[in-house]
């Protein structure tokens, strides 16, 4: 919930126009600058957020359906302030992940443990458990359309960091329960993207990690200078 109509426009056209054909980049504005923003072809939009059922009597709320019409590409599901402050449960992003598939909407989904799961030491098998309940379920075919984001919540705005070995230990261990779950072939297929505070100072490290394929980029994505650096191919030595 950043930026003002201007800001957000004007960071929009420049990454729209930012040379990036070896790199897949999606933006995720709020949803007042979705439209605007979604009706310029050169760039990925997505939403931060949306209702899974078709329509009704929720008010405030957008279904992914409606964003469908809107050129909206994709659909971020299951990031950790939607789960912490709004109590979203693993049961109801399901039902968001399967309302995406159905329109043709690319889920995002994010997972991710809370500091008191990280020190009791028990983070491998909570995000375990957050992808069996909400993605698990899919058929193949289905699962290779969703991007995976691993959030390490402990790290976001606490002052903590996490290292570059504690984001590659929880990414190879999704490909491996994917690699488990749906075959080696689907598990290279599946993008998995880091989301603990990743900025131009930390950027080259976690992306040189064999199992980290991008970044899922808060604050770093507010400013176009700092955002740039993370979407230029150097930046990922390509």
């Amino acid at each position: 919930m950043n930026l003002s109509h201007k800001q957000a426009i004007e960071l929009g056209d420049a990454v729209s126009n930012t040379p990036k054909s070896e790199i897949d980049v999606f933006v995720f504005p709020p949803a007042c600058f979705v439209t605007e923003l979604a009706a310029k072809n050169s760039i990925n939009v997505g939403a931060q957020n949306a209702h899974p059922k078709v329509s009704g009597a929720y008010t405030g709320e957008v279904s992914v359906h409606q964003w469908a019409e809107l050129n909206v590409k994709a659909l971020l599901i299951g990031h950790s302030e939607r789960r912490m402050y709004f109590g979203e449960s693993n049961e109801f992003l399901k039902e968001k992940v399967d309302a995406a598939l159905s329109v043709n909407v690319q889920p995002f989904f994010c997972c991710g443990e809370p500091l008191e799961v990280r020190e009791a030491g028990t983070h491998i098998a909570f995000v375990k458990n957050q992808l069996e309940e909400s993605v698990f379920h899919l058929p193949a075919s289905e699962f290779e359309k969703i991007v995976i984001a691993y959030e390490p919540i402990w790290a976001i705005g606490t002052g903590l960091t996490a290292s570059v070995e504690q984001a590659e230990e929880m990414h190879a261990a999704i490909r491996s329960w994917i690699t488990e779950k749906y075959g080696n072939a689907t598990a290279e297929k599946i993008s998995i993207l880091y989301g603990g505070s990743c900025n131009p100072g930390n950027a080259q490290a976690l992306f040189a990690c064999p199992n980290v394929d991008g970044g899922l980029i808060g604050g770093a994505s507010l400013k176009y200078e700092d955002f740039a650096v993370l979407i230029d191919p150097k930046t990922w030595n390509i």
